[in-house]
């Protein structure tokens, strides 16, 4: 389970992001992740032709408060839920990983596998946690993704001698441009997501074994608004959606 709506930290100025990139990925832990992260700018990005890749790292299985609920069960109820809410936004393929919810390691199986998913889709911008979120609670399986997300994008997946046995089939290596993290203490970027709040909200509303309730008008909806207006205060536009960025050197 997880919880995306408590109070955002305040922050004093923003670089706004207009730059719309012709891909882009989005690597997350569980089924909903996506959405909660990066959906209203995931969505503004697919309605403007960007081709949007998910990478789902674990199965969701273990996310259920229901006792009469069993892992194998759940795992088939997320996916129906993700590829909805995937369609929802626009979003293309959707790569799953398919570890267990909770036992995600940042090794180098997992590293290899995120490599290789950035080598074959090549976005050039990539979501995923942020690791080093230290103001509220976090999963375990979000800091292994924002680790291992943040290396394989520097150095693996940009260096050919780094698992060379995948440069395969017209993979290789891949430089992506930038890295943006969402649940960040330190936010330093913004995107204008006023035209696709609504969606991103309609997408969140597939996850129903997870966020049950949530629909246009519900308290669960209202919240997230105030989220994305507390982000736009004093930019001219109604709603935005906020990351940490790295880019690479050109």
């Amino acid at each position: 389970m997880t919880y995306p709506f408590s109070t955002p930290h305040e922050v004093t100025k923003y670089e706004i992001i207009d730059e719309v990139p012709k891909r882009a990925m989005v690597i997350f832990a569980h089924p909903d992740d996506a959405e909660i992260g990066a959906g209203a700018t995931a969505a503004l990005w697919a309605t403007q032709g960007t081709e949007i890749t998910y990478v789902q790292c674990t199965t969701g299985s273990s996310g259920s408060n229901d006792l009469e609920m069993t892992s194998e069960k759940i795992v088939g109820i997320r996916a129906a839920e993700q590829r909805a809410a995937a369609d929802a936004i626009g979003v293309g393929d959707i790569v799953v990983l398919d570890h267990p919810d909770g036992e995600l390691e940042a090794n180098r199986i997992f590293l290899g596998e995120v490599v290789h998913a950035i080598r074959k889709y090549r976005p050039e911008v990539v979501f995923t946690h942020d690791q080093h979120r230290i103001n509220g609670f976090q999963h375990r399986d979000h800091r292994h993704v924002g680790i291992t997300v943040q290396d394989a994008v520097y150095p693996y997946a940009r260096d050919h001698l780094h698992f060379p046995e995948q440069l395969v089939d017209g993979v290789e290596p891949y430089k992506v441009k930038h890295l943006l993290f969402w649940g960040t203490d330190n936010p330093d970027v913004l995107v204008d997501v006023s035209d696709s709040v609504d969606t991103k909200i309609n997408a969140l509303a597939k996850h129903e074994s997870q966020l049950p309730g949530l629909s246009f008008g519900s308290d669960m909806d209202v919240r997230m608004r105030a989220r994305h207006t507390d982000a736009a205060k004093g930019y001219g536009f109604k709603y935005g959606e906020t990351f940490r960025r790295l880019t690479a050197r050109a």
